[in-house]
């Protein structure tokens, strides 16, 4: 199990954190979208969907953990994240190199690197990347113009099925990980940050991405029926944690 030996110096960087005058002016210059998902919602399929179109560059984030076996296959550093030293990652923040970070499950730091959005400027490419909860916020106002999506499964049943089926997890890692989605789902019903996709079938998702990418839209689709879902998610998660 990954554990933060810096927990209380990550706590007091991100706190109020702001990145640099360049990072800023490199996050102005390129065309940004966020998923925020909890884990198995599909949201990582999607992306891939998309990149393999080539109209979109995967931004690939900064992480403190250890890379780990996903579906029998070791994760790789610059694929699925740029895996850091705590030391590293704590430099990047003092000289605010980061668009956001965010202590996970209180056992990792990881966060969006100003230096991955300079390739997808320099390739004309709309960035794509996932982000966790905590940096929505700070993402929304940094950018107002980011498009922040947030994927969610079609209902509680088939995300429990996605999740058991990614490997073999203690019950505390996955009590983690629904403590986590529980947070997700409640934002999602009181921000006005998100747009929603719901992840039935991954070509229908990435085309609703890309809709919602080159339009302008000017309210989010939080509509009854995503609401009705979230409604589940949250009360079906809730009675879960209570067992």
């Amino acid at each position: 199990m990954n554990k933060l030996k810096n927990i209380d110096i990550f706590q007091k960087l991100i706190s109020g954190y702001k990145p640099s005058e360049k990072s800023l002016s490199i996050l102005n210059q390129v065309k940004l979208v966020v998923l925020i998902a909890p884990s198995s919602a599909g949201r990582n399929t999607v992306i891939h969907e998309l990149v393999k179109h080539g109209d979109f560059t995967f931004i690939v984030t900064d992480t403190t953990r250890e890379p780990r076996l996903n579906d029998g296959i070791m994760e790789l550093n610059g694929r699925e994240y740029w895996f850091k030293s705590e030391d590293q990652f704590m430099e990047g923040l003092r000289k605010g190199k980061y668009i956001e970070a965010e202590i996970i499950h209180g056992q990792q730091v990881s966060g969006i690197s100003v230096s991955q959005l300079e390739t997808a400027i320099n390739d004309s490419k709309t960035a794509i990347t996932d982000i966790d909860i905590g940096g929505v916020e700070a993402i929304a106002k940094l950018k107002p113009d980011t498009r922040i999506i947030m994927v969610l499964p079609p209902s509680f049943d088939e995300w429990l099925k996605r999740l058991m089926n990614r490997g073999k997890m203690p019950e505390d890692e996955i009590r983690r990980r629904l403590t986590t989605a529980l947070r997700i789902f409640q934002t999602g019903l009181t921000s006005n940050n998100f747009y929603f996709v719901v992840s039935r079938d991954v070509k229908k998702s990435a085309e609703q991405i890309r809709q919602i990418t080159n339009t302008e839209p000017t309210i989010n689709n939080l509509n009854d029926e995503i609401k009705k879902l979230l409604t589940e998610l949250i009360d079906r998660t809730n009675k879960y944690l209570e067992n």
